[in-house]
């Protein structure tokens, strides 16, 4: 764990709008964002800081959270604590919780997560229970814990990461629509359960985000939001709705979507995931000699 400060001066709420005073004012000095090296979880830190929230930043690679740390408090009057973990070990929320207990922290915005793409059977195993225990098993431990840290002290704010394919299953993405599935009603009951003990549960159902999940994922996005403004109007409804739809794409296909039967929108998600994977039909093809 290391820690990063920068003292200024000023009283820090001159010139933000009032949005950002929202956040400072529900969730208190501290958030904590799992996932921070990139993507949605680099662009929820940012916008946090720029809203003068002090940060617990959490991700694998060191060195890249202790980068963005360091930018960050040159730009911010804010201290910044970083922790190199991976959530997908046993023991990792332990070290979050230990590394966290001296702090007042009022947010967890829990952004970390992977997906696999392709034939569930043509899979192999230990990525797909990898997936289950980060996107699923260290949001419930996170979650449990800081909820009750929140609840305590009658404030505080969860930041879930649901999905577009939270609400059908999607073929050749099987697992991973199903680890959000399981975070979309996770976020649903635990927004009603904790409603009137002060603290505030999102779950962010984003479409396709440009960000270094496709890479990992081994998928191609023709169209996709930018993590900025999923971050942004996640922000911006937390506390207000208990799931957004963040980007222009979400929305529409929200629209297109939510008429037809379940099966009908598995099977037009299946064909999406379809055209995002098609490159490795092709692969296997060249390494089959086209063969079947």
């Amino acid at each position: 764990m290391s820690s990063q400060s920068a003292q200024m001066s000023g009283s820090g709420d001159s010139g933000r709008t009032a949005h950002q005073r929202r956040l400072r004012s529900n969730y208190g000095t501290w958030a904590l964002v799992t996932g921070a090296s990139d993507g949605i979880g680099k662009a929820m830190a940012a916008q946090l800081s720029d809203a003068g929230l002090n940060l617990v930043l959490i991700a694998r690679r060191r060195e890249v959270i202790e980068a963005l740390a360091a930018d960050l408090t040159r730009k911010h009057r804010i201290e910044i604590r970083t922790l190199a973990v991976d959530l997908g070990q046993r023991d990792a929320v332990s070290k979050v919780v230990s590394a966290t207990d001296d702090l007042e922290v009022g947010m967890l915005a829990a952004i970390a997560g992977f997906g696999t793409s392709g034939r569930f059977v043509d899979s192999p195993l230990d990525p797909e229970l990898e997936m289950v225990d980060v996107n699923c098993r260290a949001v419930v431990e996170l979650s449990h814990h800081f909820a009750r840290r929140f609840a305590a002290q009658r404030r505080g704010g969860l930041v879930l990461m649901s999905s577009l394919l939270a609400f059908q299953g999607v073929p050749r993405a099987a697992t991973y629509a199903a680890t959000k599935a399981f975070i979309q009603t996770f976020a649903e009951g635990l927004q009603l359960e904790l409603l009137h003990s002060g603290v505030d549960v999102i779950a962010s159902a984003p479409g396709p985000v440009r960000s270094g999940f496709e890479a990992r994922a081994n998928m191609r996005m023709s169209s996709a939001a930018s993590p900025e403004v999923v971050a942004r109007q996640t922000l911006e409804a937390l506390g207000r709705r208990n799931t957004v739809r963040p980007g222009f794409l979400s929305k529409f296909l929200e629209a297109s979507l939510l008429p037809l039967p379940r099966r009908t929108r598995s099977r037009i998600m299946g064909f999406v995931m379809g055209g995002m994977t098609r490159h490795q039909n092709d692969s296997r093809e060249q390494k089959t000699g086209g063969l079947a």
